[in-house]
C-alpha cells in the first residue's frame, strides 16, 4: 500500500524520514501531516473539511496530538462519526497501517476508475467520429450529393415506370371472388370448409388435376372461417402462397426461405450493426410468417425429400430453431431478439395446405399421414360452359351460344377455358375496333384455336350401334380418365391347334399377360381353344395400359371377335379378370367414369369389389357392378 501511497505524494516529497536525530513524536506528526495531504488531494481540500465536520472530526483534526489527529482521519476515512478509540503508543504503528490501508484502497479504487473513465472517454470519441460521419453521409443523400449522374438517371427512370398506370390482368377480372363462383367442386369446398372451420384445424393435402380451383378454394374458405365465431383463425390470420418447385435450399441451411436461416457476420453478411460485433443475424422463413394462419405450398410434391422431413419436424414443435457457432450468449451486446430467436426459437403453428397434381402414392408417406386429403375432381364440359358463361358476365362482353360449348370440347381446365375465352374477346375486340359494341363469336375462338395449336380433348367416341370385336375399355392417367378402344379379329387357322395370338407391344406387358388370361376364360366359357383361331388383338392408337384393369375388356373383344356376336357401342368396361372368370377390383373408378362420360358412354361395368367406390348414377351414368364374367356377356351383348 505504501507504493500506492508514493505515486501520489508531491514531487519531491518522501515518506517521513527515519533519520536518527528525528524523534517518536516528530516523525508521527510528519507521517500523519502526509497522510492528510494524500487525503486531501484524494477527495479535494475543500471536501476534507466538510467530510470532517460531518463526520464530527474537526477538533481531533485540529488537535496539536498526532494521536487525535489520526483519530479524525480514520473517522473520515472510513465514513462512521461513531468511531472512537482509545490506543497507547505501541499501537500507533498499527492504526498508521490501518490508515494507509484505507487510503490504499482508495487510491488503487481511483486510478482503476481513472483508468476505465479513460477507455469510455476513447470509446465515446470513437462513436462520436462514427456518427457524425454517419450524419455526414446522411446529409449529402438528403442533399443529393452522393448521386452519380448514372444513378441519378436509374433513379429519374424508375419513377417513370412507378407513375405508369398499372394495367389490369384478365386473369385477376376473371378469378372466383367467392365460393360460389367456383364450379364442380362442391364436395371438395364442402370437405375444405369442415375441416379448416373446425375448432381443430387439420394440415390437408389437395389432389386434382391442374386449373380446377384448389388454391383459389383454400384461400377463400381462410376467408369464410374468419368470420366464424368458433374458428381459430383470427381477422389478421395470414395466407403465405409458395410453390414447391421454387424452394430452393441448401441442405447446410445457409439458405432456407421455407423454415429460416443464420446470417453469420464474416461470411453471410448479416447486417452491419449486428456484423460490427461479431452478432450472427438469424432470418425467420415463411413458416413463421404464416404464424397464426396457412401456409399454403403449390406442387408440394415437388419440394426436396429431406426439405419435407425438417417440414415436419416444425409441424410438430410449431417452433423453428436456430444454431450458430458464431452466437455466444454471454455477449452483452446481443440484441434481445436475436438473443430470444436463438434460445427460445421463432413461432411457426399454422395450419399447412399442399396442394399437388400428382398421386397420392407419390407423396410422402410421413406427410400423407399427418394430413387430412381431398380430391378436388376434374371438370366436365357443362361445367366448363358454366364457367365461360360467368367469365363472360365479368367481361360484360356477349357472346354466340356456341362458343361455350366450342371451348368445353378443347379443354377440361378452367384456367385454361378462360384464358381461351379471353384470347377470343382480345380478338373480337381488334375485329369490332370498340369493346363496347362487340360479340364473340365463333370464328373467334376458332382463331384462337388455331393460334395456340389446339385440339380437340374430347372425341366423342361412344354411339347406339354395335360392332362384332370392338369394345370400350377405361384407363387412368393421373387424375384423367380416359375410353380405350380395343378391338380383336380372329380367323379359323390354316392347321387346327396351330393358330397364332398377336397383341401390339407398346400396349405394355401387363396388357400382353391379360390376352393369355383371356384365352383360359375364352377356353372356359366357349369350350373353344384360342390355338384353332389366329387371332390378333389391337389397342387403337397405340396406347399404353399400365395396369389389369383391360382385362375384362380384352376377353370380351376376343369372345366377340370368335362367336360373331355384336358388342354394344354405348357401354365401356374396367376390371381385371382371373382365369377362373372372375372380376377383381380395380383403381381410379371415379377418373375412369369421367372419361366415360366425356366420350358420351351410357353405361359403366365395374367390379363389385369397387361398388362402394362410385355413386349410383355418378355424372348421370348406369352404373352396374358384375363379380363373374357371365354377368358381363350378358350386359355388353
Amino acid at each position: 500500500m505504501r507504493e500506492w501511497i508514493k505515486r501520489f505524494l508531491p514531487q519531491g516529497k518522501k515518506m517521513a524520514p527515519v533519520g536518527l536525530k528525528e524523534t517518536p513524536k516528530t516523525k508521527l506528526n510528519r507521517h500523519v501531516d502526509y497522510l492528510y495531504e494524500l487525503y486531501g488531494r484524494l477527495i479535494g481540500t475543500d471536501q476534507v473539511v466538510l467530510r470532517a465536520s460531518k463526520m464530527e472530526a474537526l477538533s481531533l483534526m485540529n488537535s496539536p496530538e498526532a494521536g487525535d489527529r489520526l483519530h479524525g482521519l480514520l473517522r473520515m476515512i472510513q465514513g462512521n462519526p461513531n468511531y472512537d478509540r482509545d490506543f497507547t503508543e505501541e499501537e500507533v504503528p498499527e492504526l498508521l497501517k490501518e490508515a494507509e490501508d484505507h487510503l490504499g484502497d482508495l487510491l488503487a479504487r481511483k486510478a482503476i476508475e481513472e483508468r476505465i473513465e479513460r477507455k469510455v472517454g476513447e470509446k465515446m470519441e470513437e462513436k462520436h467520429i462514427e456518427y457524425l460521419r454517419d450524419i455526414r453521409m446522411q446529409v449529402l443523400k438528403e442533399e443529393g450529393d452522393a448521386e452519380s449522374p448514372q444513378s441519378q438517371a436509374k433513379l429519374e427512370a424508375l419513377d417513370k415506370l412507378e407513375e405508369r398506370v398499372t394495367m389490369p390482368s384478365v386473369m385477376e377480372r376473371l378469378r372466383p371472388e367467392n365460393l360460389g363462383e367456383i364450379v364442380g367442386q362442391k364436395t371438395a369446398i364442402g370437405a375444405l370448409k369442415a375441416k379448416l372451420s373446425s375448432p381443430y384445424p387439420q394440415h390437408l393435402i389437395l389432389y386434382g388435376p391442374p386449373g380446377v380451383g384448389k388454391t383459389t378454394a383454400a384461400r377463400l374458405v381462410l376467408e369464410a372461417a374468419k368470420q366464424i365465431g368458433y374458428s381459430t383463425f383470427g381477422e389478421e390470420a395470414p395466407f403465405i402462397e409458395v410453390d414447391g418447385t421454387t424452394l430452393r435450399w441448401d441442405p447446410r441451411d445457409i439458405t432456407n426461405p421455407l423454415l429460416g436461416s443464420v446470417h453469420d457476420p464474416i461470411y453471410q453478411g448479416a447486417r452491419r450493426e449486428l456484423a460490427d460485433g461479431g452478432v450472427p443475424e438469424p432470418k425467420p422463413g415463411l413458416v413463421t410468417e404464416a404464424h397464426g394462419g396457412i401456409l399454403f405450398i403449390d406442387e408440394i410434391g415437388e419440394m426436396d425429400a429431406m426439405l419435407q422431413n425438417k417440414l415436419l419436424k416444425v409441424l410438430e414443435d410449431k417452433r423453428v430453431f436456430f444454431e450458430s457457432s458464431y452466437y455466444d450468449p454471454t455477449d452483452s451486446n446481443i440484441p434481445l431478439y436475436v438473443r430470444q430467436l436463438f434460445e427460445k426459437g421463432a413461432p411457426a403453428d399454422f395450419v399447412l395446405i399442399g396442394a399437388t397434381t400428382r398421386l397420392p402414392e407419390e407423396i410422402s408417406p410421413a406427410l400423407r399421414s399427418r394430413s387430412a386429403e381431398i380430391f378436388f375432381d376434374s371438370l366436365t364440359p357443362e361445367q366448363i360452359e358454366e364457367i365461360i358463361q360467368g367469365a363472360a358476365a365479368k367481361l360484360d362482353v356477349k357472346i354466340e351460344p356456341e362458343v361455350p360449348k366450342i371451348i368445353g370440347e378443347y379443354t377440361i381446365e378452367g384456367r385454361k377455358a378462360t384464358n381461351l375465352l379471353a384470347d377470343a374477346y382480345g380478338l373480337a375486340v381488334e375485329r369490332a375496333g370498340n369493346p363496347a359494341e362487340m360479340e364473340i363469336g365463333k370464328e373467334d375462338l376458332y382463331q384462337a384455336v388455331r393460334a395456340s395449336r389446339m385440339t380437340p380433348f374430347v372425341t366423342r367416341k361412344a354411339s347406339q350401334s354395335t360392332e362384332i370385336g370392338r369394345v370400350f375399355g377405361l384407363g387412368v392417367a393421373g387424375y384423367l380418365g380416359s375410353v380405350i378402344e380395343i378391338e380383336a379379329v380372329a380367323f379359323p387357322a390354316k392347321e387346327k391347334g396351330k393358330g397364332s395370338l398377336r397383341f401390339n407391344e407398346t400396349a405394355g406387358s401387363m396388357a400382353k399377360d391379360s390376352v393369355f388370361n383371356a384365352a383360359a376364360v375364352v377356353r372356359k366359357i366357349t369350350g373353344s381353344d384360342l390355338s384353332d383361331y389366329d387371332i390378333h388383338a389391337n389397342v387403337i392408337g397405340g396406347g399404353r395400359i399400365d395396369g389389369p384393369s383391360a382385362g375384362v375388356a380384352l376377353v370380351t373383344a376376343v369372345l366377340s371377335a370368335i362367336t360373331g356376336k355384336p358388342v354394344r357401342q354405348d357401354i365401356a368396361i374396367t376390371g381385371e379378370i382371373s382365369i377362373q372368370g372372375k372380376i377383381k377390383a380395380v383403381g381410379g373408378v371415379l377418373e375412369k367414369a369421367y372419361g366415360a362420360r366425356q366420350a358420351g358412354v351410357r353405361r359403366i361395368i365395374i367390379p363389385k369389389e369397387n361398388e362402394k367406390d362410385i355413386e349410383q348414377d355418378y355424372l348421370g351414368l348406369e352404373v352396374c357392378a358384375v363379380a363373374e364374367m357371365d354377368e358381363v356377356l350378358q350386359l355388353i351383348f
